[in-house]
């Protein structure tokens, strides 16, 4: 069987990506911690959807990140800003060319296990407008790659790329993904926000997806 790199966020996007990925190649799962807010959440995602699968796994740090600043995901002094379904611009949760970061460390990984394909659970229409999360700018990544690496040619693979969430959701629920084990908030870690972007986004998928979403969310009334 072909061997692939998933970079797992812990996310939903990316457990969806990663039930995709196992089903058609021996994966070795990557998550990267970049100092993100909820960033122990996240890994605490990443171990156990890497455990349900049995895979193997790698964590990599790139902490420089904080110390670049300008995203309020990095950077405590801006706040995470209330989520907007219908938003004009890029919002402040955006972290400058994260993903190029990312693809690069999968690609280092894949380069060395002989791994002919990374998958990065990337979604561009029902997304929050995040440029490094168009299309274009993978395949544009993808050249790149293979004017830099010594001999495999790699590809990029983006399955839900125009995908929506309730359609991600449906899909996660058909090919048995772990949604309970994922984290999609920006800003808490004990229980959801449910207000962020991400939140927002994530709920709307569930919600028309006619499927309850699994993992716990802040009541108006908790202020823990």
């Amino acid at each position: 069987m072909k061997k692939s790199v998933v970079l797992l966020s812990g996310g939903l996007d990316s457990a969806v990506t990663a039930a995709i990925a196992v089903g058609k190649s021996r994966c070795t799962f990557v998550h990267v911690n970049y100092g993100q807010r909820t960033e122990a959440r996240e890994l605490r995602a990443f171990n156990g959807i890497a455990r349900r699968y049995g895979t193997r796994s790698l964590v990599a740090g790139i902490s420089h990140f904080k110390k670049i600043g300008g995203s309020a995901l990095t950077d405590k002094s801006i706040e995470v800003p209330k989520g907007r379904l219908k938003r004009r611009g890029i919002p402040v949760t955006y972290v400058p060319f994260r993903n190029a970061h990312l693809l690069s460390v999968a690609v280092s990984v894949a380069e060395t296990i002989g791994a002919g394909e990374v998958y990065i659970g990337a979604v561009e229409e029902d997304g929050s407008g995040y440029p490094d999360c168009r299309e274009a700018f993978f395949k544009a990544f993808e050249k790149a790659v293979n004017l830099g690496v010594k001999k495999k040619k790699i590809k990029i693979k983006t399955p839900l790329i125009h995908k929506r969430k309730a359609a991600i959701v449906r899909l996660g629920v058909r090919l048995n993904a772990p949604l309970h084990l994922t984290w999609s908030c920006y800003k808490d870690s004990g229980r959801a926000c449910g207000k962020c972007d991400s939140c927002l986004l994530r709920l709307r998928g569930f919600k028309e997806a006619g499927i309850e979403d699994p993992i716990p969310y802040r009541r108006e009334d908790d202020v823990s």
